[in-house]
């Protein structure tokens, strides 16, 4: 049975590597629903995010061959479960919609988000949630003239305590014998 899963890829930060990493679920025509890149909390280490919908099965195969690229150091999936993820999403809309405790404003509140920047012609509002809650208040602002809308991908911590150092220490030793 298809799951969701959120894959932590750890990887040297070379140019090139993320197309090499997105040919590996290309090749399999398996889809990313979300893909984050950003820094580890190791320097020169980055960290891949990415969210797919597949059978466990198809994930562990798919991790090992990720962790078969030359400077991919370690690959981890994880069940829902086993990671506290966010998104974060800006909207933009007309200035004239957010009026002291008009509709829009209300909306915005009851939904956590805040206001980011207050132009004379727009507003831009943000919105860090689960991606059904950024969809949420993308349809109740839909109707005030939404004029830009982006998202992120998920980005998220994983819950189980071992470090990425530990295995990157293991690494190193298996390396040297």
């Amino acid at each position: 049975m298809k799951k969701t899963f959120t894959l932590s890829v750890f990887t040297a930060n070379k140019a090139g590597l993320l197309h090499r990493v997105t040919t590996g679920f290309t090749r399999r025509k398996i889809n990313i629903e979300s893909l984050t890149v950003s820094e580890s909390e190791i320097p020169n280490i980055h960290r891949y995010t990415i969210v797919v919908h597949l059978e466990e099965e198809n994930v562990k195969r798919l991790v090992v061959a990720l962790e078969k690229q030359i400077e991919v150091h370690k690959a981890f999936y994880h069940g829902e479960e086993d990671v506290v993820y966010q998104e974060i999403a800006l909207y933009k809309i007309p200035s004239g919609v957010i009026v002291h405790g008009g509709l829009a404003e209300k909306i915005v509140r009851q939904h956590g988000a805040r206001m980011l920047a207050a132009e004379p012609k727009f507003t831009v509002i943000e919105k860090t949630g689960h991606a059904e809650e950024i969809e949420a208040l993308f349809k109740e602002l839909e109707p005030f003239n939404i004029l830009e809308f982006t998202r992120s991908g998920r980005v998220a911590i994983t819950k189980p305590m071992r470090e990425l150092r530990e295995y990157l220490e293991e690494l190193e030793m298996a390396a040297a014998n």
